[in-house]
């Protein structure tokens, strides 16, 4: 649980660069609901962060996460669990797919295409068939 945050490939999150904050939770909890400390907190600091890599990485992740990023930081919860330790792995997990999709390399441009010429001719001929077959089940007033 403790430890790197691997989130793809060369990328990996050094534990000391993750800071955690733990609150009491309005989720699940029954009687010890409002005794435990089971929301968590985990803030990353992605202005000053050294596991992006290259600047590339990181300017990357800003601009995808910049409506998230308060400070250059981003925050993630979770109190979903009765757990602290379940609650830390939900934010871990969910800090990593954040990061994942953030500095995921832009996917392809897509080429325009024409359709083929037999498949128009196909289509119109399909529209010609049905369009007879419709004018002749009409009855001559």
């Amino acid at each position: 649980m403790t430890g790197p945050l691997h989130v793809r490939g060369s990328v990996v999150v050094p534990e000391a660069e993750l800071a955690w904050r733990f609150s009491r939770s309005s989720g699940p909890g029954g009687q010890g609901v409002n005794t435990t400390d089971s929301r968590v907190e985990l803030s990353f600091d992605l202005a000053r962060t050294t596991a992006l890599g290259g600047p590339a990485l990181k300017a990357r992740a800003a601009e995808r996460l910049a409506a998230r990023l308060v400070d250059g930081v981003i925050t993630v919860t979770a109190s979903e669990h009765r757990s602290q330790l379940r609650n830390r792995e939900a934010a871990r997990e969910r800090l990593a797919a954040l990061l994942r999709d953030a500095v995921a390399p832009p996917p392809k441009r897509r080429r325009p295409t024409k359709p083929s010429k037999g498949s128009v001719e196909r289509r119109l001929s399909a529209k010609k068939h049905r369009s007879d077959l419709k004018r002749l089940r009409r009855t001559a007033d």
